[in-house]
């Protein structure tokens, strides 16, 4: 901005018109900080942030506007997010309640479920054997509804048992990469077993699509001759030959 010559009131106008600016770009900044996403860059772009992380900072754009009298409707909100990040997604989810608001979740998440003021159970199984209101209240309610499949879960009836045998690695029959420095991964080596069902788990922000779908990925398909992106750094891979 040009000032005029003999002019000093530039320097106050300019405080008053950036003030509100500055006063919402500080308030969305100190909630990504509160939901545990300090290390993130203002450069960082949106497509190479995981799945956790984008629904917090869109729910940060939601709580920082500061509206109230809005019915936010979310579909699976705990997508992608660590068991660890769950409380601090429900305390977005609530403080946007309490500034006046409706919030309506679509979840199977236990602890969304219990944490909510009202449950809706539809079923009471799936395609044409749903689509019916199985049972609708407080969660300690829903639990007592003895029609309602949810609530048995909820309450201990039924619960998700654990394989009683699981398979092993097989000796030389791995993918291996190594020294991987993707976004924030610390030269990070890590061994794939064959023929086995591989989970990557960590807190939102920790590396897992930065090493799974940025770099493990991208580098098997330049391997086998795909046409893909480019992967993100690491100095070698071994075992591609032994997939297809």
């Amino acid at each position: 901005m040009v000032q005029p010559a003999g002019s000093n009131c530039w320097p106050s106008l300019q405080k008053a018109v950036a003030a509100p600016i500055t006063r919402e770009v500080i308030r969305r900044l100190e909630f990504l900080i509160r939901v545990g996403l300090p290390y993130l860059t203002l450069d960082r772009q949106a497509d190479t942030l995981s799945g956790g992380e984008l629904q917090r900072v869109r729910l940060a754009t939601s709580i920082g506007s500061g509206l109230v009298g809005v019915c936010y409707v979310l579909d699976e909100p705990s997508i992608g997010l660590h068991p660890a990040d769950h409380d601090r997604l429900l305390g977005c989810l609530r403080e946007l309640q309490t500034q006046g608001n409706t919030v309506v979740v679509v979840e199977h998440d236990e602890a969304t479920m219990r944490a909510a003021d009202f449950l809706v159970d539809i079923g009471p199984q799936a395609g044409k054997k749903g689509g019916n209101i199985i049972s609708q209240g407080s969660p300690a309610e829903v639990m007592k509804d003895r029609n309602s499949l949810t609530g048995k879960y909820l309450n201990g009836t039924l619960r998700v048992t654990q394989p009683e045998v699981r398979r092993t690695p097989k000796r030389g029959q791995q993918i291996v990469i190594k020294n991987v420095t993707t976004h924030n991964l610390k030269a990070v080596t890590a061994a794939f077993p064959l023929g086995l069902l591989i989970g990557s788990s960590g807190v939102s922000g920790s590396g897992k699509s930065s090493l799974v779908n940025d770099t493990l990925f991208p580098a098997l398909s330049g391997k086998l001759g795909l046409v893909g992106n480019r992967p993100g750094p690491f100095r070698g891979l071994t075992g591609a030959g032994l997939i297809d």
